[in-house]
């Protein structure tokens, strides 16, 4: 007996609508992306799937209905892109954003010509940059340092998982990015330093996937969103070596507090990079 076919346009277009009724921001997208989930596929392969059986439509009710309650995407689905790399992730570490991708793609330009490169990944959450750097550049000895237990966990699976699919092993730290004695080993030895730091002032106003279910350790930095960065900033100067580069991702308010700390630091070449929305998104230097 030949099972019931359901076409799977209508289903999706639904789903988005109902998602755009609870306030999501991309609410078709994200119906997309979790009908593809459902399926097994991409979702540039659904449109080679115009009809289900009727054993997908429970469990794809299922999960709009929790993305309905604003449980972010990433959590339904377990995973998260940056660049050419998917991240598992979940409750308990900080989601990687696209905007993260610039950053990325900025530190592995900035390492053209550097052999054995020596990198450092500050506040590593999921260890989306470290394990993109790796990713992007397999001669490179990258650390990743994170304080939180719980996103350690994530770090360190997601580093198994990589070094599984053939990438680079990356060096994972328990510990403290504003600890003075922080990876003393590498003192004036690191070519590039990178970070993805507590960085939203206290009093910022935030979308329910982001208030309620980042981690709140990974996303406030003090009153003006500067307090870790500002006693992480010594440190960075101390490990990279003459010449070598830095790069923080800041919130689009406190761009010219992140400058400053590194022109304070004798850092030279600041730059400050917008991100996909044309917002003040991160800092670059070099050290003199």
């Amino acid at each position: 007996m030949v099972a019931e076919q359901i076409r799977l346009r209508p289903l999706i277009v639904a789903a988005g609508e109902r998602l755009s009724a609870a306030g999501v921001a991309s609410p078709l997208l994200d119906a997309e992306l979790l009908a593809a989930h459902v399926l097994g596929v991409s979702r540039m392969r659904l449109a080679l799937e115009p009809t289900v059986d009727a054993a997908f439509v429970d469990p794809f009710d299922a999960l709009v209905a929790q993305r309905e309650q604003r449980i972010p995407l990433q959590h339904l689905t377990g995973t998260a892109p940056l660049g050419a790399i998917d991240l598992a992730v979940g409750p308990g570490v900080f989601i990687p954003r696209p905007e993260t991708e610039l950053l990325v793609e900025w530190a592995v330009r900035s390492l053209d010509g550097v052999k054995a490169p020596i990198v450092v990944d500050l506040c590593a959450g999921s260890g989306a940059i470290a394990l993109a750097i790796a990713h992007a550049r397999p001669d490179a000895e990258v650390h990743a340092v994170e304080l939180d237990p719980a996103a350690l966990e994530w770090t360190r699976s997601n580093a198994k998982d990589r070094a599984a699919q053939g990438d680079t092993p990356i060096a994972v730290h328990a510990a403290d990015v504003t600890d003075p004695a922080l990876l003393s080993e590498l003192t004036g030895r690191v070519d590039l330093v990178v970070s993805n730091p507590p960085y939203i002032p206290e009093a910022a106003t935030l979308e329910p996937e982001v208030a309620q279910h980042d981690p709140h350790r990974a996303l406030f930095g003090g009153p003006d969103g500067l307090s870790v960065i500002n006693r992480m900033v010594p440190n960075i100067a101390r490990l990279v070596r003459a010449g070598g580069a830095t790069g923080i991702e800041h919130d689009d308010t406190n761009g010219a507090g992140v400058a400053d700390a590194l022109t304070t630091a004798d850092f030279t070449e600041v730059a400050r990079h917008n991100d996909l929305a044309n917002k003040p998104r991160f800092v670059t230097a070099r050290r003199r």
